[in-house]
């Protein structure tokens, strides 16, 4: 689907602030309420818009640590890899990367520790997973 200048709007909107109603959404992206309310269950539908979140300050969180993690993994057994990297509770997101690694994840966990333990006990552990490359999140800037 090629987006339209009208879904653009709605979009930037939305990635601006999640929570925006869809009156909100209509004054900022100049069209009515139903239209923002059809383009936003297509775009929905169509799998364009696949969740709402909040950004978190990791610095702020009490009790929780951060970590984006670079993950290496053999080709060969990349879908498994996958799966399985998706199926822990401390995968917050896992994306597809055309750079220096090939998957990022977010990881969070109680303490800096218990991160460790993740990575070293549980990610490291999937076969298929040659190397991990973490970088702890200290403050959010923007």
């Amino acid at each position: 689907m090629g987006t339209t200048a009208t879904e653009r709007r709605i979009l930037s909107v939305l990635e601006e602030d999640a929570q925006a109603s869809y009156g909100e959404i209509a004054d900022r992206a100049g069209v009515s309420k139903p239209t923002v309310r059809k383009y936003i269950q297509q775009m929905e539908e169509e799998g364009v818009i696949v969740g709402y979140s909040a950004e978190v300050d990791p610095k702020k969180l009490s009790g929780q640590s951060i970590a984006m993690v670079g993950i290496e993994v053999e080709s060969e057994r990349y879908v498994e890899v996958t799966r399985a990297l998706k199926a822990m509770d401390a995968v917050e997101a896992l994306y597809t990367s055309s750079g220096d690694h090939m998957l990022m994840a977010e990881i969070r966990a109680p303490d800096g520790d218990a991160l460790g333990d993740v990575i070293n006990d549980d990610i490291l552990d999937v076969e298929g997973v040659t190397a991990t490359h973490p970088s702890f999140l200290q403050e959010r800037l923007k």
